[in-house]
């Protein structure tokens, strides 16, 4: 492989995801909550690592797992994230550490490589607290509070509680150092089957998406389910349905090419089937990297309440509970990515957008950064069946190593 002493072990890569792999299994994926015991044992497993690597290894105030350097020369940081969705995957997340780490390993201990590579282990990417939290904190957009008021959403759990269970409580949280780094890179199985249905081996991450959620709530009038004709019915539930059916009539005409939305949690109040539902609520998603898209999106929302409001039968209300500011990825660490590509990976590459969350679009609020994506296997995540051909990997992982090199070439 050109630049890198010919270093570079794709064996060694396999035998540390599977490693962790090991860790939490479950079936072919793994199950490691945030701050769970596979999560905590994972991070241990990095930091006894990372001095292969000339690191020194800190686990921080917030779970964060940071290996610095000594090395003279420009830094580049690189990472993901090492917990998982609930029974999910086993390359979401650790694959771009262990790229990292690789990258680190060879990089790091040649006299010739100019400058280092810095690994970050990023907690709760998957939210089990919070959105975001680990790499928030380490950008400064995570307060005490923020901490004090973050809760597992599965068991309820306060992350007060369990830093200190994890033996986390008082430790400092680090913060990024202002030029410390060129920048950050930041690699993940592709989440979709873009690459695989192309017979490609590398996706240079343009953009990564926004995220916009909204909380819609139906009010009826609950009676009884067999006295009441259905003529003269307020039925909450009903207008729920007919939104849901006049949001997939009317997104199409006003949507971008990669646009994406989502209807999740549904609950109906009482929710008896005896009862003829008087209130209804249903949480909504919207995915797209051009806020004005969203903007047209979110207007149609509120059109269709009004309409569906001056029926008579049920009131409907629209409320925004959070809002993703999409991350646009450096155009010339794309350059370099794309240009390690041809040189490992015969150029089977393509420019495309993320249309997943990544911590990659948290750090480059403060340094440019950007992603590679490898090829899932029928595009599945977040299912413990994900999968990535081991020679995928390891192509992956040459490039990667490869991005690094040139970046901190200059």
């Amino acid at each position: 492989m050109p630049g890198i002493n010919g270093r570079f072990d794709g064996k060694r890569v396999l035998a540390d995801l599977n490693a962790l792999r090991a860790i939490g299994a479950y079936k072919t994926g793994v199950h490691k909550p945030t701050f769970s015991e596979p999560h905590l044992r994972s991070l241990d497993w990095l930091a006894a690592r990372l001095p292969d690597a000339n690191l020194t290894a800190t686990i921080d105030g917030i779970g964060n797992v940071l290996g610095s350097s000594a090395k003279a020369g420009p830094k580049l940081l690189a990472g993901s994230h090492l917990e998982s969705q609930n029974h999910a995957g086993w390359l979401d997340g650790p694959l771009g550490v262990i790229y990292a780490l690789e990258a680190a390993r060879v990089i790091n201990t040649d006299p010739d490589a100019n400058g280092a590579v810095e690994v970050a282990a990023w907690c709760d990417e998957e939210g089990h607290f919070g959105s975001f939290l680990g790499s928030r904190s380490f950008v400064g957009a995570v307060t005490e509070a923020d901490i004090d008021a973050a809760r597992d959403r599965s068991s309820d759990r306060t992350m007060r509680d369990a830093l200190r269970e994890a033996g986390f409580a008082g430790r400092p949280r680090l913060n990024a150092e202002a030029g410390r780094h060129i920048g950050y890179l930041e690699a993940h199985i592709e989440q979709g089957d873009t690459l695989e249905s192309s017979g490609l081996k590398i996706g240079v991450v343009t953009s990564i998406v926004g995220i916009w959620q909204y909380r819609i709530t139906f009010t009826g009038e609950q009676n009884h389910a067999g006295t009441t004709r259905m003529a003269v019915r307020r039925d909450a539930g009903l207008a729920l349905a007919r939104f849901c059916v006049a949001i997939d009539d009317s997104f199409p005409a006003l949507s971008g090419p990669r646009t994406v939305w989502t209807t999740g949690r549904i609950t109906l109040d009482p929710g008896a089937p005896s009862i003829i539902p008087g209130g209804a609520e249903m949480l909504f998603q919207i995915r797209d990297d051009n806020p004005e898209v969203i903007a047209r999106l979110e207007e149609q929302l509120h059109r269709l309440a009004a309409e569906a409001t001056a029926q008579g039968r049920c009131g409907v209300k629209v409320e925004r509970i959070r809002t993703g500011v999409p991350a646009m990825m450096t155009p010339a660490f794309q350059d370099a990515i794309e240009a390690a590509s041809a040189a490992c990976a015969g150029g089977k590459s393509i420019r495309m957008p993320s249309g997943a969350g990544h911590d990659a679009q948290v750090l480059a609020t403060i340094m440019p950064a950007a992603m590679l994506f490898v090829p899932s296997i029928g595009g599945i995540s977040h299912h413990w069946s994900e999968n990535t051909d081991d020679a995928d990997i390891v192509t992956g992982a040459e490039v990667f190593v490869e991005t690094c090199r040139r970046l901190l070439a200059g």
